[in-house]
This record gives structure tokens, C-alpha cells and sequence, in this order.
């Protein structure tokens, strides 16, 4: 203060019986106490998962930046929520010890000047009840999830039409969404549904590839989503021409574009290879759907050796019999097969099982200006449906398994 304003706050103060000693030894407390307020360490909070965790010390691994040293004060309230809880009513206590690595937990203590954090709260929720979770989810999406090719999206409505294809043809589905439908979309170069950003309906762009929860029409022509992945992905259909596994990335002639194709393998993409017996019947069916005329068409619908219609795998005919495998699992109510469900169930491979030469349909991310795109889904083993396909357009009628491995939510603290 200045000697004018204390002057004037003296007057006051000496109208309440205090001396001018009395109010200056109260301005130096206050004084004091106002600069012991601004030198405590400032509160923070920061959401992750425990990387290590050694007895009240963790490294905490956070959802953005780095990782984080938090020291857990004696005294700290440590409570567990089940995922997806948005207050602390129904937290249960629990102990240090009760915290493992991977639990996802959200801290709140002081910072200090080095970024270590003093956490005098601890929320967790258990890694156990996120995979859980997960698990729950990932049933849900194969149970009420479906995946096509974005035709059209009509925001004043809130529908998106979306272009289904199965063996037994081209079905066009429309999309609802409400105020509380979920959006997401893929990052530009990733495969993990963890880098999902939230989104809009009015971000979604024909030609987008669409994965959507919910509920269906009984005759399943519409969706009611619930939650609803898109991304932009690209197609590739042609042969091997090098491997590299050291690096985990093969070179493709694509025979769409007919040029050579770059494509990263990753932990997270799915390779599968498909039976010779299931790629002949696919080949058959992409004959038999071929307009007369066309190279590699068929002339009349594929025969099995009873004279019916060749199914297709697993596709149910009356009595009882089933196309290749016996894999009636990929049926929907509609009879057609999902290819999705038939790809989980098909022999997994890695990149070093791949070769020169070697026929593969593969699904990848846009990629970026300075690296090609990582497959989400590699499929090898269909020398039959390339040549089938000659010209690789129709062998992309499988396109909707980009978006087909069943997507799993988030669920935070």
C-alpha cells in the first residue's frame, strides 16, 4: 500500500478503536498471508494408465504428453468406479496395493516445479473391468454392428444410405442417427479405433467406409446407430513383389492403378490367408455376378454336385446343407453371409508367411505424403478371385472389411 491509502485506511481503522500499530501489524499479516497462498504448489490433475507402479511411487503413462512421476501421499483417497460412471456415488475405497499395472486412474494432487505430482486423490478403474468392457462391446458390435460403403448423407434428415455387399450381392441400407448417436472417425494413418477422433455427421463424405451400432429393421433395410466409425481407406488388389520383414512392409502391383503399392504391417493389422476351397466358390460367385460379356464371366450360375446353386461359404440351403467350412456363424437373418465374421474365422498369418508372387486383397489407411498406408486387413490366398477379377474392381466387392473388425469404445475415469 502507499502512505495516501494507508492514511485514509488508518482513519477508518482508528474509527474502529485500532491503533495505527494494530492495522499495520494486520496489512503485514495479511500481506503474509497472501504470499504463503501464492508459493503453494499449484493443484493438478492428469487422467492415464500406470505404466510401473513401485510401492506409492507410479509412472503414469497419460492420455496426451509425457509420462508423469506421481508420488502417492499417505493420506491420499484412493478410490475404484466401474467404466463409464460420471460421478463418485457409487466409488468403493480400495488400497495402494489394490492398484496393477495397465489400471487406467486419474490423479489429483500438487504439482511441483518439475512436473511430478503429489497425489492426494486417486480414481481407478481396474484394467480387468476395462477389458471387460471391451469384450462386452466387441460382442455388441458383432451382434448389432454392420459395415458398407457410404453412398449418400443427407444431414437434414440425419440418414446416411450405405451400400452393403455379401456374396448373394449389393444391398443398400439406410442409417439413422439422433442427438445421441456417437460419431468417430479414423486418424488418417492409423488402424487403432483407440485413435478414433469424435466427429460430426457432417464430416462423413460419400465413398467413406462406415461401421454402425444398433438396432435394426425387421427386414434389416434400416439402422438405428447407437455409435457409428468412419474412415477414408484405400483399396489394393494385385501381387506381391517384395517383402521386407525386418522393416514390416511389402510392395504390391496394384492392378487397379497398375503401379506399385507400399503398404506397412503392423502389430494391429489382421492378416488372414483363405482356403483354396472358400476362394474358388468366390471366384464362382464373382463369374456368376459379372454382366454377360465381361472376361472371366460365367455363362449360368455355379452348380454344386447335387445340381443346386452353389452356395456360398456359409450360406445356409434348405436341408441343412452349408457352404465351405460348415461356417453357418456368418449368417444374418437375410441369408446372406457376413464376410466379416468369416474373415475372423479364418487361419491367421504374419508378414513372413507372405512371398513374391503371392495374390492378396488388402484394405489400408490413406497413408501420408511421405509413407505409404498400414493395412488394416490383408487377405492372401486369392489367386482364384484375381483371376476371376482380372482387372481387381470387382475383387474389391469385399471393401466393407475396413471398417469390419468390431470397433471397442473408450472408457475413462
Amino acid at each position: 500500500m502507499n502512505a495516501k491509502k494507508i492514511a485514509i485506511a488508518t482513519f477508518f481503522f482508528a474509527a474502529l478503536g485500532l491503533s495505527r500499530a494494530e492495522f499495520l501489524s494486520t496489512c503485514s499479516a495479511s500481506a503474509a498471508s497472501e504470499a504463503q497462498v501464492a508459493s503453494q504448489p499449484a493443484v493438478a490433475r492428469r487422467i492415464g494408465a500406470i505404466k510401473a507402479i513401485n510401492g506409492s511411487a507410479i509412472t503414469l503413462t497419460p492420455d496426451s504428453g509425457p509420462e508423469v512421476a506421481v508420488t502417492v501421499e499417505p493420506n491420499a483417497r484412493i478410490l475404484r468406479i466401474a467404466p463409464g460412471e460420471k460421478d463418485l456415488k457409487n466409488a468403493t475405497p480400495v488400497q495402494l496395493q489394490d492398484l496393477h499395472v495397465g489400471d487406467r486412474i486419474r490423479v489429483r494432487g500438487q504439482a511441483s516445479a518439475d512436473g511430478t505430482i503429489s497425489a492426494l486423490e486417486v480414481i481407478v478403474i481396474p484394467r480387468s473391468d476395462l477389458q471387460a468392457l471391451h469384450e462386452q462391446e466387441r460382442a455388441d458390435w458383432q451382434k448389432r454392428g454392420l459395415g458398407g460403403l457410404v453412398g449418400a448423407v443427407d444431414p437434414a434428415a440425419g440418414t446416411i444410405t450405405i451400400s452393403v455387399t455379401t456374396l448373394g450381392g449389393k444391398k443398400e441400407i439406410v442409417v439413422h442417427t439422433t442427438k445421441s448417436t456417437i460419431f468417430r472417425r479414423y486418424a488418417p494413418d492409423s488402424v487403432k479405433f483407440d485413435d478414433a477422433k469424435p466427429s460430426t455427421l457432417l464430416e462423413i463424405r460419400s465413398g467413406d467406409q462406415l461401421r454402425a451400432r444398433g438396432d435394426r429393421s425387421s427386414d434389416g433395410s434400416e439402422l438405428t446407430a447407437e455409435e457409428i466409425v468412419t474412415g477414408s481407406f484405400r483399396n489394393v488388389a494385385g501381387l506381391v513383389n517384395s517383402v521386407d520383414a525386418s522393416s514390416g512392409a511389402i510392395t504390391v502391383q496394384d492392378l487397379l492403378s497398375k503401379k506399385p503399392v507400399q503398404v506397412k504391417i503392423t502389430s494391429e493389422s489382421q492378416l488372414h490367408k483363405l482356403p483354396p476351397e472358400m476362394a474358388q466358390r468366390i471366384a464362382m460367385r464373382l463369374k456368376g455376378s459379372m454382366p454377360p460379356g465381361t472376361p472371366g464371366a460365367s455363362s449360368a450360375p455355379a452348380q454344386a454336385p447335387n445340381g443346386q446353386p452353389s452356395a456360398a461359404p456359409g450360406e445356409t440351403r434348405p436341408g441343412g446343407g452349408m457352404g465351405v467350412g460348415g461356417m453357418s456363424g456368418g449368417m444374418r437373418q437375410s441369408g446372406a453371409p457376413d464376410f466379416q465374421q468369416l474373415l475372423n474365422r479364418m487361419p491367421a498369418m504374419t508378414i513372413a508367411d507372405l512371398h513374391k508372387g503371392d495374390a492378396v486383397l488388402i484394405v489400408t489407411t490413406q497413408g501420408t505424403s511421405t509413407g505409404g498406408g498400414t493395412a488394416i486387413t490383408l487377405l492372401s490366398g486369392v489367386e482364384a478371385i484375381l483371376q476371376a477379377a482380372p482387372n481387381g474392381s470387382q475383387a474389391m466387392m469385399l471393401a466393407p472389411w475396413s471398417l469390419g473388425v468390431a470397433p471397442t469404445g473408450d472408457a475413462g475415469p
